[in-house]
């Protein structure tokens, strides 16, 4: 390389993209689609649900403070976390599901990024004007009274919707009207205030100012979906054996037969991650179709089909440029991969509901004392200690009763407790320190370890728990 030649870049700089307004099928699909889960989003911690007395009555509630989740008329404790894992295991089935059906349609339309950066471009269309306005504003260099006045008035409204953001997420661990509250009147905790700063602050970023970067560069999704899909995996693509060669194309210039694509750019302008689908599936695409919707407009103006973008197969595109007619797109959702997928996502769902259903209302949990392992009283008898978690999962205070079987030898002593029965409050556990003794006469013949099963009863219903443990003696 030469003196006068300049350096070669080490990175292009980023382009940023603005994408022109489209109507069509897949964009009104998308619009439902965001509406419903911004408002789901937004509306669900104020949702009302009567638990009962002394129970919190919002509908779902991430209670930290009292180790409880609440959804609607289910309740789970810390230590049910696993149906939380069994809904992560469903949410990563289904994820591999719609992929290796319909590629990154995850990404198009459900996809929080993809969610909320429609809705802070939808803020800067109607602030700024369409694309041509946003892109003259763009390359204005000159930052005179109206540059400055529509970009303030665009960054507040964002700031807004990333304040609602982060409020909404904080609402959701907290009863929503108290902590709205506690808000206004700047005596909420500091951690909520927090929470809600910075992920007002990552919704400002990630929606406003990084938007496609982010799937392209931070994403790790594109990098797995090839795995994920194959030559039957329906995706958006561009039927060049229908569209080539273009009008401006030298071909054409040269004589030869038009193809139906005219080169009016216009599936690249609406393209919300500014890729030409004309140069093939790539990484960056998130399948959000909206270049159909496009190209279907310049079709029908044009006076030719539509359909020359599409959701497409590999194989099927293959076929169709042989002249064979396209499949039905069940033949590509139906197959032996997405059906696997569907059985494993139904039958983990159908788990966790049985396991919702055959949970008791009462549950208990056995900590032997280590230190010492067995104590000897006064009289000769064994003494070991315990400690006893026992777990009311119903609404209404409950007495429990606790017994011994597999020695009729042992007995139970409840520490500040005349009988052996305590009553635990409603929804809530209580931690009892329990006493196992032997009689006199039978500690000598006790072994280092005798197997026995301590209960615990429900006086009022019958109901019973049980857990196996182990009595210290001295040995023989």
């Amino acid at each position: 390389m030469s003196e006068s030649e300049p350096a070669p870049k080490l990175f292009e700089a980023r382009e940023p993209v603005f994408p022109k307004r489209v109507t069509g099928r897949f964009r009104n699909l998308k619009w439902v689609l965001l509406g419903s889960m911004l408002g789901l989003y937004y509306l669900l911690p104020w949702i009302r649900w009567d638990r009962g007395p002394n129970l919190p009555d919002q509908a779902i509630l991430l209670d930290l403070g009292g180790r409880r989740f609440y959804f609607l008329m289910i309740e789970i404790w810390p230590h049910e976390f696993y149906f939380v894992a069994g809904l992560l295991i469903m949410a990563g089935l289904g994820l591999f599901l719609f992929t290796s059906a319909l590629g990154r349609v995850w990404c198009g339309y459900a996809c929080p990024q993809t969610v909320w950066t429609d809705l802070f471009i939808l803020v800067e269309r109607w602030i700024e004007g369409d694309r041509n306005a946003r892109l003259r504003l763009h390359r204005q260099k000159k930052w005179d009274l109206r540059k400055v006045r529509l970009r303030l008035t665009k960054w507040f409204v964002w700031l807004v919707i990333g304040l609602a953001t982060g409020g909404a997420w904080v609402f959701y661990f907290a009863d929503a009207p108290t902590l709205l509250y506690d808000l206004v009147h700047l005596t909420a905790p500091p951690v909520a205030y927090i929470t809600m700063f910075v992920l007002a602050s990552f919704t400002f970023f990630f929606g406003g100012i990084a938007r496609e970067q982010i799937c392209i560069y931070a994403c790790p999704w594109p990098r797995i979906q090839a795995a994920m899909m194959d030559e039957e995996t329906l995706t958006v693509g561009y039927r060049d054996w229908r569209g080539e060669p273009r009008k401006r194309s030298e071909e054409v210039k040269a004589g030869a037969t038009q193809g139906d694509c005219i080169d009016c750019m216009a599936c690249v302008t609406v393209c919300p991650v500014g890729i030409d689908i004309r140069d093939g599936q790539q990484l960056e695409c998130i399948t959000c179709a909206l270049c159909i919707d496009a190209c279907d407009e310049i079709m029908e103006k044009t006076g030719k089909p539509r359909g020359l973008i599409d959701y497409l197969a590999v194989g099927d595109e293959a076929s169709e440029k042989a002249g064979n007619a396209p499949r039905q797109i069940w033949s590509h959702i139906l197959r032996p991969r997405t059906i696997t997928y569907t059985v494993l996502w139904a039958l983990v769902g159908l788990g966790i509901v049985f396991a919702l259903f055959i949970r008791p209302d009462i549950e208990m949990t056995v900590a032997p004392i280590r230190n010492p392992t067995y104590v000897t009283m006064s009289d000769g008898s064994i003494r070991n200690t315990y400690d006893v978690r026992l777990r009311n999962k119903t609404g209404e205070p409950q007495l429990f009763g606790l017994s011994v079987a597999g020695d009729p030898t042992l007995q139970v002593e409840l520490e500040g407790h005349d009988k052996v029965v305590v009553s635990v409050p409603a929804d809530t556990s209580l931690l009892q320190r329990v006493y196992v003794i032997s009689s006199p006469d039978s500690a000598p013949s006790l072994g280092e370890a005798t197997k026995f099963r301590l209960w615990v009863e429900d006086m009022s219903t019958g109901e019973r728990a049980y857990k196996d443990t182990t009595f210290n003696g001295k040995g023989n």
